[in-house]
């Protein structure tokens, strides 16, 4: 059975964070996903690697026993298959060669053959992707049984725009089966998701053993970038232009929001370039309430004329004049 190094998989360092680690698997995934690659096992492989590899180094739990363990793989694999040599009845596995045979004070702990509950909530469940995988992950028989196991949760790149994050959306799926076959689903995506967010969609991951419930499909989502607003949270920051007058005598300002509403900005008397101003509850639906939401600030900017009429140029000419001798009165 082939060590798998999960960190050369998706080409991150041993200490990259978990944004760098969720990076790396949101840019293989769409590299190697089947829908990009269609009859392409070699893209397939990479598509199963990649997940498989972001399943243990995403969860910190299953990060932990990976690094712990996986260098003596070996040592593992023997106890197992000795363990199912005897029907479960054999010599326990020694934790204490890998930390954990010791309590604080220098207590050993009980050492006993582990349930197959206790052994995956020691080592974690997932799905049995390769054997390496299913023998750290995957659990192991009972006496004479094993228990079904229940589908792979499986995860799935959504790429939607800012307007869509905005108001929430519904979306139609395409998703290519192990067996060939293309299942059309249509997902909700709420309002005020962000990038990064998972959205569940229960019982749509890959099929259990016979008996045991399907999966759950994830759906990882990434925000286009908006020509028009920047989001920084809940809050969104926009541009607006005003004319020069406006500015100076006060008005008010059309601003366009995600999702093609126009409000009106009151510029008042004075108003400076790239002054900023906040509409309140105008930025992005909270997730865990999306009665409430972010705000809206507008940053203004003055637009000078470029063409001027006769009549425009004899009046700017008139201000300079009154400019110059108000300046000189002052002096």
């Amino acid at each position: 059975m082939e060590f798998k190094d999960y960190y050369q998989v998706l080409g991150v360092d041993r200490k990259a964070s978990e944004k760098e680690i969720r990076g790396a698997y949101r840019r293989l995934a769409r590299q190697y996903h089947p829908d990009v690659n269609p009859d392409n096992k070699e893209a397939e492989e990479r598509f199963k690697g990649v997940n498989e590899a972001y399943e243990v180094l995403s969860d910190p739990e299953k990060r932990r026993r990976y690094g712990e363990l996986g260098s003596r793989w070996k040592e593992y694999e023997t106890w197992q298959r000795a363990q199912q040599a005897a029907g479960g009845q054999g010599r326990p596995f020694d934790w204490s060669r890998f930390g954990f045979g010791e309590a604080p004070g220098g207590a050993r702990f009980e050492q006993r053959t582990l349930s197959q509950e206790e052994l995956e909530d020691l080592l974690g469940g997932g799905s049995p992707f390769s054997d390496f995988f299913q023998t750290f992950f995957g659990g192991m028989p009972r006496r004479g049984q094993r228990r079904p196991r229940r589908g792979a949760d499986v995860e799935h790149p959504l790429e939607v725009s800012l307007a869509e994050a905005y108001r929430g959306t519904t979306r139609r799926l395409e998703l290519r089966l192990p067996s060939g076959q293309v299942r059309r689903l249509d997902v909700h995506i709420p309002p005020g998701v962000r990038d990064g967010s998972r959205v569940r969609i229960a019982g749509q991951g890959a099929p259990g053993a016979p008996g045991a419930p399907t999966g759950d499909l994830y759906l990882v989502v990434g925000i286009v970038p908006d020509p028009h607003f920047e989001r920084r949270g809940d809050d969104l920051h926009g541009r607006a232009t005003v004319p020069l007058t406006t500015c100076v005598l006060g008005g008010e300002a059309s601003v366009p929001t995600p999702d093609a509403r126009e409000l009106a900005l009151r510029i008042p008397p004075g108003t400076r370039d790239g002054q900023i101003f906040r509409l309140r509850g105008q930025g992005m639906p909270r997730l865990d309430s999306t009665a409430q939401r972010g705000d809206l600030l507008v940053e203004v900017h003055v637009l000078l004329p470029t063409r001027l009429t006769t009549r425009q140029r004899e009046l700017f000419a008139e201000l300079a004049r009154l400019e110059a001798a108000e300046g000189a009165t002052v002096g």
